[in-house]
């Protein structure tokens, strides 16, 4: 029953009080009454009209409860709860950017709204934007804090301000001073988390994480960044596990939806994952970035004209897309059409376009004109987008040869030979190393048509290995690896080992071999021997002019910055093929070269010579491989999915005449090829 109220001063301050505690225990329905109430009497109270409004979100009412926060802010903007409000009801309509906009809003009038941090953070991970994302969770944590009631607080605002600001250094060890005095203190130990991710000790981050849910089962930001650290260690049951959980308590909250598809993607359950996707994109106002990640799940299955939708959406959502657009041409079976290239010009043109969109639009632009045969200002597009992709990466060619230099070094046949058989004894991996587009995709996709082997990805754990035993923290710290390699002893390596067998386990089917087609294992042929001495291993090799020039047409998701420039892509072929040489050396007989021209002209040769490499059976599937159906994740995917063709083989041609930087820094490697294997 509501208050009746007077006309005074004190009785309208405890009518309001009151109208506030109900809504904050939970009975909007009657904090909405007694609100009205005091509405009748005086009509332009603001709290009121906040408590109505507020009210009527709780209560579903969402249609009704933005016009009257609309109609509220118009007369007061500046009142901080009712812009916070403004974005919850935005946020429960699925009005992304307008709920970050009013929160935006709210925080810029009053700082210390933690909720709005919050809700914030979350919305930003929905979109995409994980920089943001950490930013409003980081402000969230700054204003929790200062709530406390702590003597030792203000040094852990400090240290948090300290590392908002990138003084990691020194915010990790504040933040470490105040836990010795506060060894339970449950921000403090997420914040050193959170530093630990930023500066990639994932291991670290993931003991403090679970210490820290120990501590607090309840603290919902410290078991997201827990999700999250696991999801990059690939330990996707278990991050799969506290997104649910999380999900148990808020099953609509769509960046926990969007986490929780993201997480299956990289399980490879596609089963799931598609539904997923398709309930965001319906429940909730589209987004473009969501539009965009089921459209990859759906090129990755094969659907390949749903995907084509599904990118298409991407764009109509957000015009400048650069993304979207590069994704149809990834698809590399897809073509642009005049209207296409007219759009996107017009969008590369305009002082709006950011660098990522800039740089995306610029490779999809270079594949529409090579298309047109129009190759001249086609490579001019390619150019463009390699210029600025590479200053952005950063790439080393000196630091990259000094390491493979350093790898001859460590694994002499002497080495490897004393240390032969000492790993764990599994024949199941088959590795397929090499450059990317240098037919990888196609050998795999062979391999995983037979019946005893498995596809699955370009996994990521041997360089998580390599980076660990490394103990590389920065860019700028030197890693141990490889000399650290001298140090392993037997029971060491078969742990390692075990490992990757381990890991890789929610990868693969049922079949007793599986492929692991990440092409940069080249370089750590003499770890894989040292942990999997029984694990096969074949080299995707292809012409230089052939892989390099189509690795400079390719804009990767992440990694290969050593594509981003002729020279440069020359100069890491060179190094590759040394690299392999001294494999060839050391390990002879333990990797099978495969050449892509040899694959294209006799297939029925090749296919049997890796399946006697492997120890296999031959089989009338492998030479059907692209009657198979399966997950194929890479740039590839379409290609693989139809009969051997030859038109790839002279593809560089068309552009020769742009090609001396290239041919310069491939040097005498022009004039080996092919080489076979010893």
């Amino acid at each position: 029953m509501s208050t009746n109220v007077r006309a005074n001063t004190g009785d309208i301050k405890t009518a309001i009080k009151h109208a506030l505690d109900l809504l904050g225990s939970g009975e909007p329905r009657l904090a909405g009454e007694q609100a009205e109430e005091i509405l009748r009497h005086y009509p332009n109270e603001v709290n009121s009209q906040f408590v109505v409004a507020a009210a009527m979100r709780a209560q579903g009412q969402t249609t009704e409860a933005l016009s009257c926060l609309e109609r509220l802010i118009q007369r007061a903007p500046d009142f901080a709860l009712a812009q916070q409000e403004l974005g919850f009801t935005f946020a429960d309509k699925g009005h992304l950017m307008a709920a970050i906009k009013a929160l935006q809003c709210a925080v810029a009038i009053e700082p210390k709204l933690p909720a709005s941090w919050k809700l914030m953070g979350e919305l930003f991970t929905v979109d995409g934007d994980g920089t943001s994302a950490t930013e409003a969770f980081n402000r969230y944590m700054v204003a929790i804090s200062e709530d406390s009631d702590s003597a030792l607080e203000p040094e852990l605002i400090q240290a948090t301000k300290l590392f908002r600001a990138g003084k990691i250094g020194r915010a990790e060890q504040l933040c470490r001073d105040f836990l010795k005095q506060n060894p339970a203190n449950v921000n403090a130990i997420r914040l050193l988390a959170e530093i630990g991710i930023r500066v990639g000790v994932l291991d670290d981050a993931e003991k403090l994480l679970e210490r820290c849910l120990e501590l607090a089962p309840n603290f919902g930001l410290a078991r997201l960044n827990f999700a999250h650290v696991l999801s990059k260690r690939e330990k996707l049951e278990e991050a799969l596990a506290q997104v649910d959980q999380l999900l148990a308590a808020e099953p609509e909250n769509p960046a926990l939806l969007t986490m929780q598809a993201s997480i299956l993607v990289k399980m490879g359950d596609f089963e799931r994952v598609l539904p997923r996707y398709a309930y965001l994109l319906s429940h909730y106002p589209p987004r473009a970035g969501i539009a965009l990640v089921y459209g990859h799940a759906l090129k990755t299955v094969g659907q390949q004209d749903k995907a084509i939708a599904a990118y298409r959406q991407a764009i109509s959502l957000q015009p400048g897309f650069g993304d979207a657009y590069w994704s149809l041409a990834n698809l590399k079976t897809f073509r642009f059409d005049a209207n296409d290239i007219e759009a996107m010009s017009a969008q590369i043109d305009k002082s709006t376009c950011t660098r990522e969109d800039y740089f995306h639009l610029c490779f999809a632009l270079g594949k529409a004109l090579e298309d047109r045969r129009q190759y001249g200002e086609s490579f001019h597009y390619y150019q463009l987008g390699n210029n600025l992709k590479r200053k952005l990466e950063g790439y080393n060619a000196e630091k990259a040869e000094e390491g493979a230099q350093r790898m001859r070094g460590i694994c002499s046949h002497e080495f490897l030979s004393a240390s032969a058989g000492k790993g764990h004894p599994a024949p199941d991996p088959i590795f397929i190393v090499g450059l990317p587009r240098s037919g990888s995709t196609l050998l795999e996709q062979i391999l995983a048509s037979h019946s005893q082997v498995d596809g699955t990805k370009e996994l990521i754990y041997i360089p998580a290995i390599v980076r660990r035993l490394g103990g590389k923290v920065t860019k700028s710290t030197a890693s141990r690896y490889p000399d650290m390699l001298a140090e392993i002893n037997a029971s060491r390596l078969w742990e390692l080992g075990q490992e990757y067998m381990d890991r890789s386990r929610i990868q693969r089917a049922d079949a007793p071999f599986f492929v692991d087609k990440m092409p940069n294992n080249f370089m750590h042929i003499g770890l894989i021997h040292l942990i999997l001495p029984n694990a096969k291993i074949i080299d995707a090799r292809r012409h230089p002019m052939a892989a390099c020039f189509s690795g400079y047409t390719q804009l990767f998701a992440r990694g290969q910055s050593f594509t981003y420039g002729l020279s440069n892509i020359g100069r890491y072929y060179r190094n590759y093929v040394d690299m392999m040489d001294h494999w060839d050396l050391v390990l002879p007989g333990k990797v099978l070269r495969i050449h892509y021209e040899q694959v294209v002209s006799d297939i029925e040769t090749q296919v049997r010579r890796m399946l006697d490499h492997c120890g296999l059976e031959f089989e009338q599937a492998c030479l059907q491989f692209h009657q198979t159906q399966r997950a194929v994740r890479t740039a590839s995917s379409e290609q693989v999915r139809q009969p051997i063709y030859t038109a790839a083989l002279e593809h560089w041609r068309n552009y020769e005449t742009h090609l001396d930087k290239l041919k310069t820094a491939l040097g005498p490697v022009l004039d080996r090829y092919p080489i076979a294997s010893p």
